[in-house]
């Protein structure tokens, strides 16, 4: 039986963390080759560190009907017109810095064709289904103990970042710089969350606030209400400690403080410690790869469990071979919580979204869409759908077919 008192703590990192940066810059170029060609194939690693951009990886632009020359020709257009999208994205996140700079800093790119080795067991043809882009194992999760059904110390320090960022960006808050990173700890009593213990802030700024020096102190003073603004009443309290850039200064920061590279947040990215991950990034991937695509297949099959009042919290688990269309196995873990047989769930599940076989999930979910640069920062998960597609796997429409389960 899982305990339900306990201390859990969970950490996120900013749009400007040095690994945020690499992962906004590599679906930045999935969200090129996907706005020219829906099918394209896209595994972009990027390093960023002082003033340089380093790209790598293997692209396709495969338009159907095309020449093979047509489409290669097509694919290095894509990469030539790179350049100028990436500025733009460092730009948007606010690096104007002398140690990185979105103008000046170097960019390099050797972004090369994907391998015929590895397109041939992920294409159709007349005799097979799309196979898997690898192979591998991905999880899925929802809890309760948040409206966005998410683990509250995960959720509460996301908040806590797009608060920052939203201040930083509009002017209100000057003093602060792009790189962050926030952690909270919370006391858990029968599973759910009734006291925030401690919060750390740890978050780059400029050397003087108000003409003086900034110290943490001064720091805390004036994030502390943006901070306290993302929780619900009554979560922190006089006993809170707070740690607001406990080493002292964090004025060398970004890239120019941290090398960072492409998939290094992955936990972040998902569920903050409180559910397994299979070890696949997201960031850089076109959705045939079921690292990306399938953990988003997850999370939504499981987010529509705890929507519908099946359980409290849900885990699922899938599994792929490369070049295989069709999973190898698919497991459902309802923490003992559960209204319904987790067996009855493995067998309908699936089948809700096509069998979960790559194709059906990009087709289900709407994935072969530029929709990817918005998901680099501030997690994959418990974000609302937009519009355009974005974040189509937190939607909750297969409630009430569920509930007929019951």
């Amino acid at each position: 039986m899982s305990r339900s008192n306990y201390i859990f703590t969970s950490e996120s990192v900013s749009e400007g963390h040095p690994d945020k940066v690499a992962d906004r810059i590599s679906d930045t170029v999935v969200d090129a080759f996907l706005a020219v060609e829906p099918e394209a194939r896209v595994a972009c690693e990027t390093l960023v560190t002082t003033n340089r951009i380093v790209l790598a990886g293997e692209v396709r632009a495969g338009r159907p009907g095309a020449s093979k020359a047509e489409n290669k020709a097509l694919t290095k257009e894509i990469v030539k017109s790179l350049e100028p999208k990436v500025r733009a994205a460092v730009k948007d996140i606010g690096y104007e810095q002398k140690g990185f700079h979105w103008e000046k800093a170097k960019y390099a790119c050797f972004l090369h064709e994907q391998s015929a080795h590895i397109a041939q067991g992920v294409d159709a043809s007349d005799k097979k289904d799309e196979g898997a882009g690898d192979q591998g194992i991905m999880f899925g999760y929802a809890t309760d103990e948040t409206p966005e059904l998410m683990p509250a110390t995960l959720q509460f320090s996301q908040n806590i970042l797009r608060r920052l960022a939203e201040v930083r960006h509009s002017g209100e808050c000057p003093v602060l710089e792009p790189d962050a990173k926030s952690q909270v700890t919370i006391r858990y009593e029968d599973g759910r969350p009734v006291e925030v213990l401690k919060i750390v802030v740890s978050t780059q700024h400029k050397k003087r606030l108000d003409d003086q020096i900034c110290t943490p102190k001064r720091l805390q003073a004036v994030i502390q209400p943006f901070v306290e603004s993302v929780f619900p009443e009554g979560l922190v309290t006089r006993k809170t400690k707070w740690l607001v850039n406990p080493t002292g200064r964090f004025e060398i920061g970004g890239p120019d403080g941290d090398a960072g590279l492409t998939g290094r947040k992955i936990i972040v990215d998902t569920y903050g410690g409180a559910a397994p991950h299979g070890g696949g990034a997201f960031s850089g991937k076109d959705p045939t790869k079921v690292d990306r695509s399938a953990a988003y297949a997850c999370r939504y099959l499981a987010k529509n469990v705890v929507a519908a009042g099946l359980a409290r919290k849900c885990t699922i688990q899938i599994s792929y071979a490369i070049g295989v269309a069709q999973p190898l196995s698919f497991y459902v873990d309802l923490h003992g919580t559960g209204e319904v047989d987790p067996a009855k769930l493995e067998q309908a599940l699936p089948q809700m979204i096509g069998g979960a076989t790559p194709r059906a999930i990009r087709e289900h979910l709407g994935l072969n869409r530029p929709i990817y640069a918005r998901t680099a920062a501030y997690g994959h998960f418990g974000r609302k759908p937009d519009n355009e597609g974005g974040f189509s796997w937190e939607k909750t429409d297969l409630v009430d077919e569920l509930r007929k389960l019951v």
